[in-house]
């Protein structure tokens, strides 16, 4: 495969990626996948969170986002805010390098469009302003491929996305809501695409069916705080989600129920441990999952899955296990309804384990239709992921033997 001008394509991979969060790692994968079956000559590394991670794992090179390494923590001292401030300099700088070595850029997935969880603008949301606003002036094509997006209440952040939607040479949603979310912050979306969450290109471990007495449920828990608006409410919000996820898992056991709690971000180890204190019982265990398909593993051997993050529900979804969601923004909700699951969702905020048990109960009672819906749905799901990549190729890689191909 080759570029316009005849030589092999340089490809980058922008996001917060091998930072923690096995989401965002699952969507590197399945680009990575894409990009080795459809473009294998293509010469790729990444600029991410995680560098030393990402590198270990997935055997490309890679260079740190953000040149001040205590980006993400608060600052509080002069000299970390004067860092801070002057990483931002180098960062324009350091982008404007790395983006010039590239004719691609894809941002892989994730919601970077979106503020559902605490995020100040001049983090990430000022990164992706930097690589597409470079991109543009360097003549790199920037792809933001099947990510999320969300009305934002902060105008600066609301500013730096709506511009790095605009300056992006091609853009596909993982939703109508993301979509509809753009086109409400004035982007003209009238050429993008709703695929599919980009995790749906994954291979899918073998789910076992459930027989004899009940077997065990899967728990998905997160460290949450409410979105980017609600931070004076974050610590109230943070108890009763904690406290109610709590009842219920003490509720399962004390109906005899196993119970296996996993998280989806190292972040939410601290939640974990709380439960784990405050429901003393051998039905009650962690499993570790440093990966999406560690995650799908644990629940495709679970009769329920009842989690909280977004990427929690598409591995429950994607391995055919009936799922409840513990819903903390509306794109848990729009899959849960695209999968046919959508009177299956509890708000996150109002976590009540009376009302979590009743919506359980009913869902098992459901079961053997809810797999078999689910079987069909993840058929559609990927052919939806292998249209997004055949577009995705015309979009960025128009001289390549992949368009050939298609073309004979």
């Amino acid at each position: 495969m080759t570029s316009e001008d005849g030589k092999t394509p340089r490809v980058g991979l922008f996001g917060l990626l091998g930072a923690g969060n096995v989401g965002n790692n699952g969507s590197l994968e399945a680009v990575l996948g894409y990009l080795r079956a459809e473009h294998p000559d293509a010469l790729v590394d990444a600029m991410c969170g995680g560098p030393e991670d990402v590198t270990a794992r997935y055997r490309i090179p890679a260079t740190r986002l953000n040149w001040y390494r205590g980006e993400y923590r608060t600052a509080s001292r002069a000299g970390a805010i004067a860092a801070k401030g002057l990483g931002k300099l180098v960062d324009a700088v350091r982008t404007a390098a790395w983006v010039r070595r590239h004719d691609v850029v894809i941002v892989p997935g994730t919601g970077v469009l979106e503020t559902t969880l605490p995020l100040r603008p001049w983090g990430f949301p000022y990164s992706l302003f930097l690589l597409c606003a470079t991109g543009r002036l360097l003549g790199t094509r920037v792809a933001l491929v099947s990510v999320g997006a969300g009305p934002i209440g902060n105008r600066p952040t609301r500013t730096l996305v709506r511009w790095s939607a605009r300056l992006a040479a091609y853009r596909s949603y993982r939703d109508d809501h993301s979509r509809d979310a753009m086109r409400a912050m004035d982007v003209d979306t009238s050429r993008d695409e709703v695929y599919e969450d980009l995790v749906f290109a994954l291979p899918t471990p073998s789910a076992s069916v459930p027989s004899g007495p009940p077997g065990p449920v899967c728990v998905g828990v997160m460290d949450f705080h409410g979105n980017n608006d609600e931070r004076a409410r974050a610590v109230h919000i943070n108890r009763r989600y904690l406290d109610g996820t709590t009842a219920f898992v003490r509720a399962l056991v004390e109906d005899g129920r196993a119970v296996r709690l996993v998280t989806g971000d190292e972040l939410d180890r601290p939640v974990v441990d709380a439960i784990l204190d405050a429901v003393d019982s051998p039905l009650v265990t962690a499993a570790e999952t440093a990966s999406l398909d560690d995650l799908m593993k644990e629940m495709a051997a679970a009769d329920t899955v009842v989690a909280t993050r977004y990427h929690n529900l598409i591995c429950a979804l994607k391995v055919g296990t009936p799922t409840l969601a513990i819903s903390y923004s509306a794109k848990s909700d729009a899959l849960m309804a695209r999968m046919g699951l959508g009177a299956y969702c509890h708000p996150a905020r109002e976590a009540d384990a009376g009302q979590l048990l009743d919506k359980f109960r009913t869902l098992e009672r459901s079961s053997a239709e809810v797999r078999r819906a689910l079987t069909e749905q993840n058929l559609l799901a990927a052919r939806r992921l292998e249209d997004q990549f055949t577009a995705l190729s015309a979009a960025l890689f128009p001289a390549s033997d992949h368009t050939l191909r298609e073309a004979k």
